[in-house]
């Protein structure tokens, strides 16, 4: 019994930190933007540039997440410093999304553990998510709440700030300095919702069997409840499993592996923006009113957009048939490979700027 505890024990805290070390530059470099943002970017460029919730500033929002490549919680950072600084919710919610879902990482670990069809309906699946959620958000996010939710960001920025940075830094202060201050900061405010996610999602691969992540489909029945079903649990899985981004993609495949529907699996995909401590995130940026309807739109247009594409590509003949190809992930590792040497680089920065926060604030 003893063995088997510590066995459970040291498989999680190995698949938590396989997970992290996957993740990890994605996490620098979306705290990295975070920053820039807060430090380059002025609440007026911000605000004219995605200060409303139209067609243009909707495209470039979108364009600016594919580019920045960034882990769930990195997202929800830089896009908690752009509606800070002056954009619009709407478009900031765009920029989370798609900071996440049309990513080339993201894309090339989909094709490579269950096939280029699910590359080309996440990316499909996403645009139209991401206009579903625009509609939502435009016709049920009280007018109200938007701007309480702005004013409640920058309490919560000033709380930190006073905790965490020079209670008396100077406007002279170099940008660096400023910058340094700013990334630091972003992982005092949210790494104990880091920690506890790394730690849930690790527990939940390691322990808990395919078997019951199945359970919570459908898989017989009429096509149309079993089209419904899947996609609206997939976010919930997702949810539940407390994977983000790219994490989430070895348990999006195990699902395919054992009979899960087309499209059930790309709403799976989208749900790292809804899992549990993300949405304790939002509370803390947002406050819980606006995490509450942050949530349910993010939710509903994700079961959407997976019945959309479900159907779409059923009826392009674009879903692969027959059986199901065996699950590819037998035993997680970290190996000499890209991701590898992107963290290294990673933790380089991260240091750097460290350094750089630490010696700003000693006195001269």
């Amino acid at each position: 019994m003893t063995e088997s505890v510590s066995g459970a024990i040291s498989q999680t805290l190995w698949m938590a930190f396989v997970m992290f070390w996957e993740t990890l530059w994605a996490l620098v470099l979306g705290f990295s933007i975070s920053a820039a943002l807060q430090v380059f970017v002025s609440k007026e460029q911000m605000t004219r540039v995605l200060g409303r919730a139209g067609l243009s500033e909707m495209l470039l929002a979108t364009g600016f997440g594919a580019a920045s490549s960034s882990c769930s919680y990195a997202a929800v950072a830089a896009g908690r410093s752009a509606f800070q600084q002056g954009a619009a919710l709407i478009p900031a919610l765009a920029f989370m999304f798609a900071s996440t879902n049309l990513v080339i990482e993201l894309g090339a670990m989909i094709w490579v553990l269950i096939g280029w069809q699910f590359v080309l309906a996440e990316v499909v699946g996403a645009l139209v998510l991401i206009a579903l959620m625009w509609f939502l958000a435009a016709k049920i996010f009280p007018r109200d709440l938007e701007q309480k939710a702005r004013e409640h960001t920058q309490a919560v920025q000033e709380s930190i700030g006073h905790c965490c940075h020079d209670e008396h830094e100077p406007e002279s202060a170099d940008r660096l300095a400023k910058l340094a201050n700013a990334f630091v900061m972003d992982w005092q405010m949210i790494w104990k919702e880091l920690v506890a996610g790394f730690l849930v999602a690790g527990f939940l691969a390691a322990v808990v069997p395919t078997s019951w992540w199945r359970a919570f489909f459908v898989e017989n029945g009429p096509n149309w409840l079993r089209l419904i079903e899947n996609a609206a649990v997939g976010p919930i899985v997702g949810m539940l499993s407390w994977v983000c981004s790219c994490a989430n993609i070895p348990l999006a495949s195990l699902l395919w592996s054992n009979g899960i529907s087309f499209g059930g699996v790309i709403s799976f995909i989208y749900a790292d923006l809804i899992v549990v401590p993300i949405i304790l995130i939002y509370r803390k940026y947002f406050g819980g009113r606006a995490a509450l309807y942050i949530t349910v739109i993010f939710y509903a247009a994700m079961v959407a957009a997976g019945v959309i594409v479900d159907l779409v590509f059923a009826a392009a003949g674009l879903i692969p048939l027959g059986p199901r190809p065996a699950n590819p992930i037998e035993h997680a590792m970290v190996g000499w490979n890209y991701t590898t040497w992107l963290d290294f680089a990673a933790i380089g920065i991260f240091l750097w700027l460290l350094f750089v926060k630490i010696a700003k604030r000693r006195p001269a």
